[in-house]
């Protein structure tokens, strides 16, 4: 706006609505991604908190649902493990004891069923390659998506064999 008044209360309260429900429309939201989004539009920071605190008692913004949600969809959809989940949540801006407990929700069993997966395909695309360097490249991307050591060599010897270290 041009005008050098500040906006009213309520017109203020109603932009931060519409933000707040604009992102939330596509897919849930953490707490800390909806106040970034209104600060990105200048809504001061009390009305955001106001407008937070209102759509939590509603249960339109829950980080403990949102941090549920996405580690079921980041295990089952991305094939993605525990650190890189815990990451994710993390810089969304989930607290770290809600984290933990969502995490606590995620089945080793479907952990490894999904770094399995991951190592069948990549492991096609490393057939050529000499069995040390499929090894280290396949173990990368197995690290880098956030499964345990144990699970990373487990699956390592089901799909390349323990032949080679």
């Amino acid at each position: 706006m041009t005008s050098e008044a500040p906006e009213p209360r309520e017109r203020q309260l109603e932009v931060a609505r519409t933000i707040a429900l604009d992102l939330l429309t596509t897919r849930q939201r953490s707490i800390k991604e909806l106040r970034d989004a209104m600060a990105k539009r200048n809504v001061p920071a009390d009305v955001a908190d106001e407008v937070l605190e209102r759509f939590g008692e509603v249960g339109l913004v829950d980080d403990s649902a949102f941090a549920a949600s996405l580690v079921a969809s980041r295990s089952r959809y991305s094939q993605r493990g525990r650190a890189r989940i815990r990451q994710e949540l993390q810089a969304k801006g989930v607290d770290r004891d809600i984290a933990a407990d969502a995490l606590e929700a995620l089945d080793p069993g479907d952990e490894l069923e999904s770094a399995r997966a991951v190592a069948a395909k990549r492991a096609r695309s490393l057939a050529g390659l000499e069995p040390q360097v499929a090894r280290r490249r396949l173990a990368g991307v197995l690290a880098r998506r956030g499964f345990p050591s144990d699970v990373v060599t487990r699956v390592l010897g089901e799909v390349l064999g323990s032949d080679v270290d």
